[in-house]
C-alpha cells in the first residue's frame, strides 16, 4: 500500500512540475513531456528550434522547478576549452604568505547546461 502512495506522490509532483512549465511555455506540450521524460531517465536533451520559442527559458525554468544548477554557455569563435570546463588560478594566501592554486569551475559542472549556438565553436573546444 505504500509503494502505491509513493507512486502517486511521484505522479502528482510530475504533474505539477509538466502545468508548471506549460503555464509559462504555450503550445509546447510534447516537447515539456520529453524533456520531463528525459530528465527522468537520466538522459541528456537536445532542444532545437527556431530562435525565440523559449529554448532557454524552459531549460533555465525546469531547472528553478526541480531544484538544479543551472548555466549556460554562449558558443563564440574566441571560447576556449577552459571557458567551458575551468581554470586553475593562484591565490595568495594572505595568513601564510604562500601562493597556491584554486580551481575554478567552469560552467559545465551544473546539473543542466544550455550549450547555445554549439556550431559557432572552433573544433579545438
Amino acid at each position: 500500500m505504500e509503494a502505491r502512495t509513493d507512486l502517486s506522490l511521484f505522479n502528482e509532483r510530475i504533474s505539477q512540475i509538466r502545468k508548471r512549465i506549460s503555464s509559462v511555455i504555450v503550445g509546447q506540450q510534447e516537447a515539456v513531456d520529453m524533456l520531463i521524460t528525459c530528465i527522468l531517465a537520466n538522459g541528456h536533451v537536445l532542444i532545437e528550434g527556431m530562435p525565440g520559442v523559449a529554448k532557454t527559458l524552459m531549460a533555465r525554468l525546469t531547472a528553478k522547478l526541480i531544484d538544479a544548477k543551472f548555466s549556460r554557455i554562449q558558443f563564440t569563435p574566441d571560447l576556449m576549452p577552459a571557458d567551458i570546463t575551468g581554470t586553475d588560478i593562484i591565490q595568495d594566501d594572505s595568513a601564510g604568505g604562500k601562493r597556491q592554486f584554486e580551481f575554478i569551475k567552469g560552467p559545465v559542472f551544473a546539473n543542466i547546461v544550455l550549450a547555445d549556438e554549439i556550431n559557432r565553436a572552433p573544433a579545438k573546444t
